[in-house]
């Protein structure tokens, strides 16, 4: 099915149900019309069918409504991230050939930097305030009060191209992953089963639909004809607020946004809340078990999965076993294979031990391939398998433990260590607040295990310094092979857009330190 027919169907069967919550609230009726009409603008702007549409937004309402009007239009859309740089920004739209670039007062500025670096930059348009609409430059809600009350006449195919979504650049260039309607249809489907999502859900839509994870807390809401309550930036405060008033029942968020609502007591206030679902990076036993405290959740899952596929599996056990990501998920279909990265389908690693997960291309949640990337498709796709680059190890019972990348595996005087492991660890030090494990070069053991920690905001850099040194020794159970060589105090972890872990910049050097074990007096 494709998503504009799924949209049109949902509000056949519930017109007057309220689709968007918070303090700008639409039934299905009003917006379904709104985004029928935002279809027809798209057309009148010159994004014919076919055609792809960058949407340069901060979030929320908007974007999602610009989105959903792309699938009826039978436009491709690309929602990038707002937190990109100009010059990444310039590739990533030379790179997709856009037929426009929608642009809010948020991001005009970056906008107009990246379209003066293009030789035969796209036409911009107006898709922000009507207030601060910039002179001379078209509008996306007045071609849209022009349009009329009809259904778009086009009909899109469950194989054209729903979404295009450009991955984090921090290995080389983005990269973008095409997304038909048929995958994100059954991605969306998949949430609902694997999550517990059900008819009529209230869900907090925080996470941006430049990754995968908003995508489908919006497409879920509008397949089980529940209510999507949008906030256009993460803000743990107003996120708590909207919970409340707006009794959200399902939270799919990545774990540094679970860490931020856990500082203050008002979750547990939320006794609306009970399902709990989290994607994007691992989450510490310590949080995990925090949230269970507080939320007494029905159902709790760690969704592991990518852009490029959007499940691998699903751990529905996080209450009793918390940071296990489970099996494999409804249309998913996973091996562990040889770590080596020349490793063949076949070469599967014996029970128990550590290995490189890999996913099945035939899921109808996957991608076909990158745009314009031969040479990112020979990296990661072999034989009709995804290589993740991910290590991962299966327990007695079957369920996956992922464990890092491959590329972020620490050889420390010869043996493989993995941070994740440490990691979990170290972070039940009441000293902790946050706690990353990179390599960093060691002029004895080639690299040393590193821990990179936040500490609690009272306390001096030293002091957290020496009793996160000493819960490792004496309480964390990490035998001495495992304990970190070298400890540093930072005032943050490096994240992404959307709350990952870029474990990479540690590992070249990219922080700020207040207080290093390999210097003599820490700060």
């Amino acid at each position: 099915m494709d998503l504009a027919t799924a949209l049109r169907w949902t509000t056949e069967r519930y017109p007057h149900r309220r689709a968007v919550g918070g303090p700008a609230p639409m039934t299905y009726a009003a917006w379904d019309a709104r985004t029928e009409r935002y279809a027809h603008a798209l057309h009148d702007l010159g994004a014919v069918e076919g055609s792809r549409a960058v949407f340069m937004l901060q979030g929320g309402e908007p974007l999602a409504t610009l989105h959903l009007a792309a699938q009826k239009a039978r436009v491709t859309s690309l929602p990038l991230s707002t937190r990109i740089g100009t010059a990444e920004l310039a590739y990533c739209i030379g790179d997709c050939d856009p037929a426009l670039v929608a642009v809010d007062e948020h991001n005009y500025d970056l906008v107009v930097g990246a379209l003066a670096m293009i030789e035969d930059p796209p036409p911009l348009v107006w898709a922000g305030h009507p207030d601060h609409a910039p002179a001379g430059v078209p509008s996306v809600a007045r071609a849209a009060d022009r349009a009329p009350d009809t259904t778009v006449p086009v009909s899109p195919r469950a194989d054209d191209i729903s979404v295009m979504l450009y991955t984090s650049g921090t290995t080389g260039r983005p990269k973008g992953v095409p997304r038909t309607h048929s995958a994100e249809h059954h991605a969306a489907l998949a949430h609902l089963v694997q999550t517990g999502h059900g008819p009529g859900e209230a869900s907090l839509g925080v996470m941006p639909l430049f990754h995968t994870m908003g995508l489908r807390t919006l497409l879920a809401s509008v397949l089980s004809a529940g209510t999507w309550v949008p906030q256009a930036r993460f803000d743990a405060d107003e996120a708590l607020d909207l919970i409340l008033t707006e009794e959200i029942s399902a939270l799919y968020l990545v774990p540094t946004m679970y860490w931020a609502l856990m500082q203050d007591d008002r979750l547990g206030e939320a006794r609306s809340v009970r399902n709990l679902a989290y994607a994007g990076a691992s989450m510490t036993p310590t949080l995990a078990r925090r949230l269970v405290e507080a939320v007494g959740p029905d159902r709790f899952v760690n969704h592991y999965g990518s852009t490029e596929i959007y499940t691998f599996t699903v751990g529905p056990e996080n209450i009793s076993k918390p940071g296990c990501a489970g099996r494999a998920g409804l249309f998913s279909r996973i091996r562990l294979v040889d770590p080596d990265p020349d490793a063949t389908p076949d070469q599967i690693v014996p029970e128990g031990e550590r290995g490189q997960v890999i996913a099945s291309l035939e899921s109808p949640e996957a991608f076909a391939g990158y745009w314009n990337r031969p040479d990112a498709d020979a990296k990661a796709i072999r034989d009709g398998w995804y290589y993740t680059n991910d290590l991962a190890v299966a327990d007695e019972d079957g369920d996956l433990w992922v464990s890092g990348r491959v590329d972020d595996m620490i050889n420390s005087g010869g043996e493989n260590l993995y941070p994740e492991e440490i990691e979990h660890a170290l972070a039940a030090s009441p000293d902790v607040q946050e706690v990353i494990v990179a390599a960093t070069p060691h002029d004895k053991w080639g690299q040393a295990v590193t821990a990179f920690i936040v500490g609690r905001p009272e306390d001096p850099a030293a002091t957290t310094l020496a009793k996160v040194e000493q819960f490792a020794r004496d309480e964390a159970g990490l035998p001495s092979l495992k304990r970190p060589k070298r400890y540093v105090v930072v005032d943050q972890i490096p994240k992404s857009a959307v709350g990952k872990i870029l474990r990479r910049r540690l590992t070249a050097g990219e922080f700020e330190t207040l207080a290093d074990t390999e210097e003599g007096t820490p700060l």
